[in-house]
């Protein structure tokens, strides 16, 4: 995206912008404050497509119904270590933060807690969740599962979603977060670089004739995106949709894919307490030895070695100092709002 297509906007003015617009659409201030925080925080640390490129799809969902901004979660059962619960079709970054906040306490009083969550919205990033626990002391690991947006792998048809999995740790002052899709890119991802007009940094899916392309825009007219690892990656997306339906007692992606819009999908959130194993004090020192052991491997060269979350951890310094850089039409789009 080329400087004249930008703008560049401080994390402050981006996240009362968004609270001005939640506010006005009838949250409540409790609400409308962690949710201006979230998208705030999902554009400040690089995450655009999870953030102010998805705020305005956001509020017309509220509008339209699809997100129940006055529900609350529910508790449906409960027992030791595990609990299920609803979430009403509520904002589904308030219900996702309730969760892992659950899962959190559930860990804390067994040294490790699960919660299954059904019927919420997109969560947005799911980093987000793993960021919130590590930063806490806790590991976290986490899915959702998603509308059918990805073939099986040796399928045409789009029956899996790209349900997004998390895992994070503590590290430092920070964490180490992975938060990827099954598809080899998201579809928000692949939209960025069909607007810059750039072309995908690795084959991304296929064609109309089935070739295999490195061109965002075919691969989102033909509708098959790329699962990661092949079969490997087409394996994993069902199962993760399997235990989310199956741990949350929600729906599945079949179910979820009766209708167009994104709705009622179904996660799980597991903590684990890491002050519980027999070995605690040791855990830094441990990660840290994995963590250079890994940064040695390019040494006869200058790329550098990134862990999942390093490049997180640049971007939101860099936006912090310079503003985070926002579409102009993304923005003007927002202040319509």
């Amino acid at each position: 995206m080329s400087e004249n297509q930008q703008v560049h906007i401080s994390f402050e003015a981006l996240a009362n912008q968004f609270l001005d617009i939640l506010l006005k659409h009838g949250f409540a201030h409790d609400k409308a404050t962690t949710c201006a925080q979230v998208f705030a925080e999902n554009s400040l640390d690089g995450v655009y497509t999870h953030g102010v490129n998805r705020f305005s799809r956001f509020i017309s969902y509220v509008q339209k119904g699809f997100v129940q901004k006055d529900s609350e979660p529910e508790l449906k059962h409960s027992f030791g270590a595990i609990e299920q619960w609803n979430g009403n079709a509520a904002p589904g970054i308030l219900n996702a933060l309730h969760c892992t906040n659950r899962a959190i306490e559930l860990a804390a009083a067994n040294g490790i807690g699960m919660v299954g969550l059904a019927n919420t919205n997109h969560w947005m990033r799911g980093g987000t969740y793993g960021w919130h626990a590590a930063r806490r002391g806790y590991a976290l690991i986490s899915w959702t599962n998603t509308i059918n947006v990805m073939p099986a792998w040796g399928a045409t048809q789009a029956k899996l979603g790209n349900n997004p999995l998390v895992f994070a740790v503590p590290y430092q002052d920070e964490a180490i977060v992975l938060d990827m899709a099954m598809s080899q890119f998201s579809f928000g991802k692949m939209e960025l670089y069909a607007n810059a007009g750039e072309a995908l940094p690795a084959v991304g899916g296929f064609d109309d004739e089935g070739q295999l392309t490195n061109e965002p825009s075919k691969i989102i007219a033909s509708g098959r995106p790329l699962p990661i690892g092949y079969w490997k990656g087409s394996g994993l997306a069902l199962l993760l949709d399997v235990l989310a339906a199956i741990l949350s007692g929600g729906q599945a992606t079949k179910d979820i894919s009766t209708t167009s819009i994104e709705t009622n999908v179904s996660q799980v959130f597991i903590a684990i307490d890491l002050s519980k194993v027999d070995h605690s004090s040791a855990i830094h020192s441990l990660v840290h030895s994995i963590i250079s052991d890994l940064k040695n491997g390019n040494a006869d060269m200058e790329t550098d070695v990134r862990y999942p979350g390093e490049g997180v951890v640049r971007t939101r310094k860099e936006n912090l100092k310079n503003g985070i850089p926002v579409n102009r039409s993304v923005w003007e789009e927002i202040l319509k709002l």
